[in-house]
């Protein structure tokens, strides 16, 4: 089964201008990311889908592969599937480029269900929340499932309801964005109309939802931090600073 993974970059989000090109322990943030996921065994190929000029070339100067795509996408997995349309694969895993701490032993737990049931057409990762401030925080992307372990919704408000249960009771979850898609269903999916809690909610996922769609939740418990803040960045650059993988060969990019 071929399985790539494309980065979704842009320099125009609007909580954190050029996040991709911030600096994280001296190297630009989207270049951890893209050599994080390339240390995946399960991947053949990385790519970064931009429609920036300046992410283009910052991919091409630390020797990784990207891919031009259209400014006008909303989404981020449109620029994915747009990047991913003359590729050949089977299997495309989205791997969001504010996700600077993703370790490759995710992005396998998350393709593991296609692997082993080809009903599966979309998977993601899910990891617990462990903060109050984190469950309240609308960057944060809370996600809720069923019983049979497909996603039920996807909220940036902080769901499910709390109740008389206390905090540490509470089964809380947040969306980590590793999402493989299988590819015929990525390129279904960025046909389908934009739907209302789309938009209300800015979340993609809730697009194959609204549209009947099943997408597979994948636990994962290892410790990561996406970077949605200039306060995110500094918090993640001191976390980084004692994680084994970024000292690296492959994740330095093969620098010393």
């Amino acid at each position: 089964m071929k399985t790539i993974a494309i980065i979704p970059a842009r320099l125009s989000a609007s909580r954190f201008p050029r996040k991709p090109l911030a600096p994280l322990l001296g190297r630009p943030m989207i270049e951890h990311v893209y050599q994080r996921t390339k240390l995946c065994r399960m991947i053949d190929e990385v790519y970064i889908a931009t429609c920036d000029r300046e992410i283009f070339a910052a991919a091409q100067h630390f020797g990784g592969k990207a891919i031009m795509t259209s400014s006008s996408h909303e989404r981020a997995s449109d620029r994915v599937a747009e990047a991913a349309k003359n590729i050949p694969c089977d299997v495309v895993v989205m791997v969001q480029g504010d996700e600077p701490m993703i370790r490759p032993e995710m992005i396998e737990s998350a393709v593991d269900p296609m692997r082993r049931d080809p009903a599966v057409l979309c998977t993601n990762l899910a990891a617990p929340i462990r903060s109050e401030e984190e469950f309240t925080d609308r960057n944060t992307i809370k996600v809720v499932g069923g019983l049979n372990g497909d996603a039920l919704y996807f909220s940036r408000e902080a769901i499910p309801a709390r109740g008389q249960l206390l905090f540490s009771n509470l089964p809380i979850y947040k969306q980590v964005c590793v999402i493989p898609f299988r590819r015929e269903f990525l390129m279904r999916y960025a046909a389908l109309t934009p739907t209302p809690l789309e938009r209300a909610e800015s979340i993609d996922m809730l697009r194959a939802l609204e549209h009947g769609f099943p997408i597979r939740l994948v636990r994962t418990d290892v410790p990561t931090h996406a970077v949605d803040t200039p306060r995110d960045l500094q918090v993640v650059e001191d976390l980084m600073r004692i994680d084994p993988l970024a000292g690296r060969r492959g994740e330095s990019g093969g620098r010393s």
